[in-house]
């Protein structure tokens, strides 16, 4: 796959910051930041921080949570348990763990959120006439990642823009655990992108963005930058049109 994808030097957005319009953003946030192991309260507090700020500058946000530690922990007891879980249940068991992430999120961001979080993606989601600054969304059924209801939020807000901010400082050409010749890539079209990962979803499929939500993104023209949510002067600096370290797709 390495030969289809062109490495670029230059890490920009094309898209200006916010000045007289309210630009929603979608925000993809990994459960491995929110719960690696216990609940990270310093990540927390620091993206909290960076939220409230863009939203000065004239952001909004749809924010959608992963479920980490939490989904798996259920999840692991599950089949050892059973042994034989059905992949639903084990789906069920990471949607819950979004919600209860989501719920957290919302909590933080209680002054300038929607009141109740999004689980269903495909319906309207503001709740009221102002639009809120931040809204907060989860999972909704088996068979949907929280990246595919994030473009599915995308859609229904008009949103052009996604952020995956998870674990990862890149999309790679290989799995850099298992390949020494893995190379970062900085920008790369969805065509190469869905090239070098899995054609279809599973609960535990491991891939820098969901496979159904990728082809999703890449019909509504979306563009999904995907960075190390541990370093927010990134998240920062790509919603202001700087250089960051990541990757954007599209």
């Amino acid at each position: 796959m390495r030969g289809a994808v062109k490495l670029c030097s230059m890490r920009f957005s094309k898209f200006p910051r916010a000045k007289n319009h309210r630009e929603y953003i979608v925000v993809s946030v990994g459960g491995s930041l929110i719960v690696p192991d216990g609940i990270d309260a310093a990540f927390l507090d620091r993206f909290q921080s960076s939220i409230l700020a863009h939203v000065e500058r004239g952001f909004s946000f749809y924010i959608v949570a992963g479920g980490g530690m939490t989904a798996r922990r259920y999840q692991r007891a599950a089949e050892e348990v059973r042994g034989d879980l059905d992949p639903e249940d084990v789906d069920w068991l990471g949607i819950h763990a979004t919600r209860l992430n989501a719920h957290l999120l919302r909590a933080l961001f209680k002054d300038v959120a929607q009141e109740r979080i999004v689980k269903n993606p495909t319906r309207g989601i503001r709740s009221s006439r102002k639009a809120p600054s931040v809204i907060i969304g989860a999972g909704w059924r088996p068979g949907w990642s929280t990246d595919y209801c994030a473009v599915t939020a995308a859609k229904q807000l008009g949103a052009k823009r996604l952020v995956n901010l998870s674990n990862i400082d890149h999309v790679y050409t290989a799995d850099p655990r298992t390949n020494t010749d893995a190379a970062p890539i900085e920008r790369i079209g969805w065509s190469d992108f869905r090239a070098l990962i899995p054609d279809h979803w599973d609960p535990g499929l491991s891939s820098p963005f969901d496979p159904v939500a990728a082809k999703a993104a890449q019909e509504a023209k979306m563009e999904v930058a995907i960075m190390n949510g541990a370093h927010l002067d990134r998240f920062d600096q790509y919603l202001s049109g700087e250089n960051f370290i990541g990757t954007v797709i599209g």
